[in-house]
């Protein structure tokens, strides 16, 4: 092994699995966990009769990084080496890629796909695989997708048949699950290790050398006082107690603090509420009131101009017109207090201070003239922007020569970074031309990041996995990893609250590798068990639920306006991912705007324009069109802009499809055109 550069505690680590058995290696952010396995995937190739490796990652850019980064390089010369993301046109024969290659890269939706796709050139049995290695395999559990492939397994693996490949699943950390009491903590690690039928491995004889490898980052808690007075802050919570009398809330509402995560919990579910009981009023008061509630959160945490202008582009696009006597209200309300709004806003006698402490941090440690990299961690989409126009306006900050960019997830959405630019980003951060990344969780997991001097956490409540790879990405000698916060705020609270988990996980672990191995293989099983059978009840719940209701006796509603425009029979599933709308009547109850621009291609169809509700001034944005084989024009809804009549006076809201009560049907493209188009087909 020293050969191939592994230290001893790697080494350590890999001992079990180059014997043959489900382990997972449990090692911190930096310690060399994907390495471990390059070397286990060698060995294997080596030793085992017709060998076939595949390894699994959760994130589209992890593909290209393992195979480019460590997987190529090392096994290149000896081994045919493939990776497919859903980017490439491999995927559409992943069953051919895995019969002709030694080794493949993939996310795990593609394998997960592959199993139960039953078409030749597509389909993968488990027992073609020999060795799965599962990278971040703590998110083997509910309903991801990991877990799907290990049921597969599990199921398999009861009703003993084999082969089956060996397990190698590699994490930071396992977690607690949420656990704060040890033994409970102990039932999550067991868990995990029986969906991944695997005992959990950590280095006992080296522990002195990782910790040499991976110095921990100084911890600051950089505490601001609340600011004295909050004019801005104040005149939203006036105009929301405005909308709560005009609205007249229910006598068995309760909303909690406004401002609060809580508060905006509560107007969700008002939301639906007033829809489900055809209330108008309440839906669209309840709509805005998140709004506002966001407005508040946003200048808790960044500039009140981020906060003001997040209101005003929601009443710029959003509701430029009104359907009843409700918009006018509210957009009366907001057009009303725009101008004092704007000037609160401005008023630098009363700006965010946690703004001035991440200054002071960033002024601290790039300010020195020596050569820094940092990370700020922060929660949304909207705040990396919000967070990178400031660096950008602040002179200090430019004096002191940082140079930064946004890092969001890679994805089709239309908010996403795509995974070009994000691969450019990083290469830029390695290369020193950019110097400080602005990042949402995407950069706490995985990505191949060159060590840090400075990671800051600013505005976040997240879980100790977060919190501990977030901090590991501060590997750099004599790092900073600081935590902006309020005195007296949640984010200390939650910072000191995962620090304890991390060493509850330590705890529970170090019990479950301590189990003797009879004991741990029958709670192993015991779990497996149960969680097939429980499994099986959901299964059989939601094909229930499914059968509730016939498609064609749902009616879609729009989500505004209440005005019926499809039924659930015109609404089928295309590639198992888009639904579509497939009646042409439904054309008369949309407009089109703008061409949507989507980060890829794709290989049957690309985007139309969006459509939106042409009922009077609704303009309720639906979806887009899409046009498929290049020929016909089919409208893609999200169902979260609908509501669904389930009964003459019921109605209901879901956020995803696969939640509707009624069965879709499969989109056929030759019954398609043999209904609608039969001239084409004579």
């Amino acid at each position: 092994m020293a050969d191939f550069g592994l230290y001893s505690y790697q080494e350590e680590v890999v001992e079990r699995a180059l014997n043959g058995e489900n382990i997972i290696i449990w090692l911190p952010t930096g310690g060399g966990k994907t390495r471990a396995a390059v070397y286990v995937a060698k060995r294997h190739l080596e030793t085992k009769a017709n060998a076939k490796v595949v390894v699994l990652v959760n994130k589209v850019h992890l593909v290209d990084q393992h195979y480019s980064k460590e997987f190529e390089p090392h096994l290149g010369g000896s081994y045919d080496i493939g990776k497919v993301s859903g980017e490439c046109e491999e995927k559409d024969f992943f069953g051919r890629v895995v019969q002709s290659k030694d080794l493949i890269i993939c996310t795990a939706q593609i394998l997960y796909n592959a199993l139960i796709n039953k078409e030749e050139t597509k389909h993968v049995e488990l027992s073609d695989i020999t060795l799965l290695i599962i990278d971040e395999c703590h998110h083997t559990h509910k309903e991801g997708v990991y877990n799907k492939i290990m049921r597969c397994y599990v199921e398999k693996k009861l009703k003993r048949e084999r082969p089956l490949p060996q397990i190698l699943g590699l994490t930071a950390s396992p977690g607690t699950g949420g656990a704060k009491i040890l033994d409970f903590a102990v039932d999550h690690v067991l868990e995990i290790c029986a969906n991944l039928d695997s005992a959990i491995v950590s280095t006992k004889n080296y522990v002195p050398e990782l910790k040499k490898k991976i110095p921990k980052p100084i911890k600051t808690f950089d505490i601001v006082q609340k600011r004295p007075a909050d004019p801005f802050g104040d005149h939203l919570k006036w105009m929301m107690q405005l909308i709560h009398e005009y609205m007249d809330l229910p006598n068995d509402v309760r909303l909690r603090e406004c401002g609060t995560q809580e508060y905006e919990a509560d107007v969700v579910l008002l939301e639906q509420r007033g829809v489900r009981e055809n209330n108008r009023l309440l839906a669209q008061c309840a709509l805005h009131l998140k709004e506002y509630s966001d407005a508040l959160l946003i200048n808790d945490t960044l500039r009140m101009m981020d906060a003001y202008r997040s209101l005003e582009d929601f009443y710029n696009i959003k509701f430029t017109t009104a359907i009843d006597g409700t918009d006018f209200f509210l957009v009366g309300l907001f057009q009303e207090n725009q101008v004092e709004l704007r000037r609160l806003a401005t008023d630098p006698n009363f700006e965010n201070p946690k703004m001035a402490m991440l200054e002071s941090i960033l002024l601290k440690q790039f300010g020195s003239g020596l050569q820094s990299k940092g990370i700020l961690f922060c929660k949304t989409r909207k705040s990396t922007h919000c967070l990178n126009d400031w660096v950008l306006k602040n002179r200090a900050l430019q004096t002191a020569g940082i140079n930064a960019a946004i890092l969001t997830g890679a994805g089709n959405g239309i908010t996403h970074m795509t995974q070009h630019a994000q691969a450019d980003t990083i290469r830029n951060f390695r290369q020193g031309t950019l110097n400080l990344l602005i990042s949402t969780s995407v950069a706490e997991e995985g990505l191949d990041i060159p060590e840090c001097n400075l990671v800051v956490r600013y505005g976040l409540l997240t879980n100790e996995i977060a919190q501990q790879q977030a901090s590991g990405r501060a590997r750099a000698k004599d790092s900073q990893y600081s935590v902006v916060a309020q005195a007296g705020g949640r984010e200390v609270r939650r910072e000191l609250i995962n620090e304890y988990l991390e060493e509850l996980t330590g705890k529970a672990v170090a019990r479950v590798q301590n189990m003797s191995h009879q004991e741990f293989c029958r709670k192993i099983n015991e779990i497996q068990t149960k969680t097939i059978l429980a499994n099986k009840l959901l299964e059989n719940h939601k094909t229930e639920k499914k059968s509730r209701y016939a498609a064609s006796d749902i009616q879609l509603l729009c989500r505004n306006c209440f005005k019926p425009v499809a039924s659930g029979s015109d609404i089928k599933l295309l590639d198992n991912m888009h639904y579509v709308n497939i009646s042409p009547d439904f054309k008369q109850h949309y407009k089109v705007g703008g061409q949507v621009v989507l980060p890829r291609s794709f290989e049957d169809w690309e985007p139309g324009q969006t459509i939106s509700c042409n009922n009077g001034n609704c303009n309720k944005d639906w979806g887009f069109e899409m046009k498929y084989k290049k020929v016909v024009i089919l409208p893609n809804l999200a169902i979260k802009n609908f509501a669904l009549q389930v009964a003459p006076n019921e109605r209901t809201t879901v956020k995803k499809w696969k939640d509707v009560p009624f069965a879709v049907e499969d989109f056929s493209f030759t019954e398609y055109c043999q209904e609608y188009y039969p001239d084409i087909l004579d």
